[in-house]
């Protein structure tokens, strides 16, 4: 049964469960508000970064794939997009199309593109480590589908079931299979479950139950059609202001395409290996604060590139908190944007770390 032909009711936020129900994700409460139910025990401490943590060469290829993937079967859904926009994204070398504003537009874009997906599809939408009137979290699952990374229901019905299954077979992105797996091999290959409408009733029927995610999931055309809309919103800004301010339509076209190439194809790029980075090499390389019953791991240079993201142990230990910073410098920028989103009055009930609400 497809989504398209999907019309019966959503139901409730996908409920919690206790650590002993092996029936239920591991550790995720949505509708509850405080996460006593823990998974993991805390660690003693390392003084410094130790504690060193990773996938040795013994474990690398411990696990094969998922008992619900097609290996032979491309997933040109996937493939194309991404095999293209990278393909695209080479036109930055052509020195012609180089502009430095399309330079800092392509990094600032990284950064406000990559928190549609960091504080929207994650934080906000999977976890509800925080809530929002509905045209903030609108807004920023539109950034989001601007960084072309899938619809809001698969992403979060797959995330969600990466952390039930985290590093197991069925996890859909495991570097126990191997680390280009779980970089992006994942998403070039069928996974049956993936397509599967009681994955979505089990791990999804919260998200769904917004029309306008749900109408996202029924026509697939919706996705590459905003994500078109706005790459043609970058031309066209860069042309009129290239036109104005240089005079004539080369000026227009060189500076339209520079945003396009930089602002847009570049930046999408970028966003997605950073995102990919949290899969594959925060559960390979870092240390560990907990004893999460999984390889993952926090990795300084994943959380510098993904503002907070890559202290992925201690997301795992405690996956509703909207906060990943649970020592003073493991400097977590995307909970700070929470905060400050609460201060002017646009989140409610934000979640801190379990340590701290044990401390109050």
């Amino acid at each position: 049964m497809s989504l398209r032909d999907y019309d019966g009711d959503v139901l409730s936020a996908w409920p919690a469960r206790s650590p002993r129900d092996e029936s239920a994700p591991r550790g995720l409460a949505i509708t509850t508000p405080d996460l006593s139910n823990a998974t993991t025990t805390r660690r003693s401490v390392p003084e410094a970064a130790g504690d060193k943590a990773g996938v040795d060469d013994s474990l690398a290829h411990r696990l094969p794939l998922p008992d619900t993937v097609e290996p032979g079967s491309i997933y040109w859904l996937y493939a194309v997009p991404i095999f293209g926009i990278h393909a695209l994204a080479l036109l930055a070398f052509v020195p012609w199309l180089f502009s430095w504003t399309g330079l800092v537009v392509a990094v600032l874009g990284v950064h406000v593109f990559g928190q549609g997906i960091n504080i929207g599809y994650h934080r906000l939408l999977t976890h509800r480590s925080f809530r929002t009137p509905k045209w903030v979290e609108h807004a920023l699952v539109t950034l989001a589908l601007c960084s072309m990374e899938d619809t809001p229901g698969r992403w979060v019905a797959t995330h969600r079931f990466h952390h039930q299954n985290s590093d197991e077979q069925p996890d859909p992105h495991s570097p126990l299979v191997h680390f280009l797996w779980a970089h992006v091999g994942w998403l070039l290959v069928r996974n049956r479950r993936h397509e599967s409408m009681p994955t979505y009733e089990r791990y999804a029927k919260d998200v769904l139950s917004d029309p306008w995610y749900m109408r996202l999931e029924k026509d697939s055309w919706r996705l590459p059609v905003i994500y078109t809309l706005h790459a043609l919103l970058f031309f066209v800004v860069g042309f009129v202001i290239g036109w104005a301010v240089w005079g004539g339509v080369i000026a227009g076209l060189q500076f339209g395409l520079s945003l396009f190439v930089w602002g847009v194809l570049v930046r999408t790029v970028v966003v997605w290996h950073i995102t990919w980075a949290v899969n594959s090499l925060t559960h390979v390389f870092g240390y560990r604060n907990y004893d999460t019953d999984d390889h993952s791991t926090n990795n300084w240079l994943i959380a510098l590139v993904t503002v907070g993201e890559g202290w992925h142990n201690n997301h795992h230990h405690d996956q509703g908190s909207a906060s990943n910073q649970h020592r003073w410098w493991e400097f977590d920028l995307s909970y700070y944007e929470i905060k400050l989103l609460e201060r002017l009055g646009l989140a409610t009930h934000v979640r801190v770390p379990r340590h701290e609400r044990l401390a109050s």
